[in-house]
């Protein structure tokens, strides 16, 4: 027979954990997060985990609240003797920190999964990482799922003629190419240089764009200076229309008022990361249904390889 599993939730991804524990059908666990006067919190299991296999359900976007919380959930599940812990992180934050790209700064992505590793969990499901690499910092197994799950059938939804897929940055060139070859279609980079963090001083085409309709594929938007500034640049250079697709919303200020204003005709994202600010071009989709079914495998030991797409 196989351990009960439940599912409990940090204070800001609670959204998430509900709309997955109503895909499995099962109750959200009871837990208690009690804040002290100077900003310190305490977590409590507010029913016994014992023997179970808990999946806590916590992105670790800003703030660093975040992911204390998922570390104290961890600790707490495992000194409330659960037979495992299962970190569901369908956004795991500090990843764009993953090499020493220059002297004397930290490797925060390496940082983070130690963190969570010495905390006690057993294994984690997360989305679209920034570099795939990430997974190999982890000394347990990643099951690293992938939004084209549910952006292709939306795409394929639009009926699009003439579509290409760009990529705002030489960096996503991989995930973009995935794309433009499940679908069968041109393939179309941008090249920028940065002036600073969060700030583009140059950005160039490289392909044809003229009379298309271009779709362009990110893993993350924070400021949006780039992916607007690609899309008026794709207008520039003759596109017909421009949307793009991005897993994880970050959205930073004043990136709203950038998508508002800029080109684009539509910006999709999952709602890894909760986005509630008005924006007509913005389109969430929900990933809760592609997390809900990787733990129903997880927990049955089933292959979770069907859920993939695109790769």
């Amino acid at each position: 027979m196989l351990p009960t599993f439940k599912i409990f939730s940090g204070t800001k991804s609670r959204y998430m954990a509900e709309e997955i524990c109503k895909e499995l059908g099962v109750e959200l666990g009871k837990m208690k997060i009690e804040h002290f006067a100077d900003g310190e919190f305490e977590v409590s299991f507010e029913e016994s985990v014992r023997g179970c296999e808990v999946y806590l359900v916590q992105s670790t976007f800003p703030n660093c609240d975040n992911l204390m919380e998922l570390l104290l959930m961890i600790d707490a599940a495992k000194r409330a003797s659960a037979k495992s812990v299962i970190a569901v992180m369908p956004y795991f934050g500090w990843a764009r920190q993953d090499r020493k790209d220059k002297p004397r700064v930290s490797i925060a992505a390496k940082l983070v999964s130690d963190m969570l590793v010495t905390a006690g969990v057993d294994r984690v499901i997360t989305m679209d990482l920034h570099a795939d690499q990430i997974q190999g910092f982890f000394n347990v197994p990643v099951d690293h799922l992938y939004a084209s799950s549910v952006f292709i059938p939306y795409i394929q939804s639009l009926k699009l003629e003439d579509m290409v897929i760009a990529t705002p940055d030489v960096g996503g060139a991989k995930r973009a190419n995935s794309y433009a070859k499940y679908l069968d279609v041109p393939l179309v980079l941008c090249h920028k240089q940065r002036a600073k963090a969060n700030v583009v001083a140059k950005m160039t085409v490289i392909g044809d764009v003229k009379d298309k309709n271009v779709i362009l594929v990110d893993d993350m938007v924070d400021t949006a200076g780039t992916i607007t500034k690609a899309a008026d640049l794709m207008m520039e250079n003759g596109a017909r229309s421009v949307r793009a697709l991005a897993s994880h919303a970050i959205m930073s200020d004043p990136a709203t008022e950038r998508v508002g204003e800029c080109s684009l005709t539509e910006m999709i994202f999952t709602n890894s990361i909760p986005y509630t600010k008005d924006c007509p071009k913005c389109t969430v989709i929900s990933v809760a249904r592609l997390f809900a079914d990787t733990i129903r495998r997880v927990h049955c030991n089933q292959s979770i390889s069907s859920q993939y797409l695109i790769k």
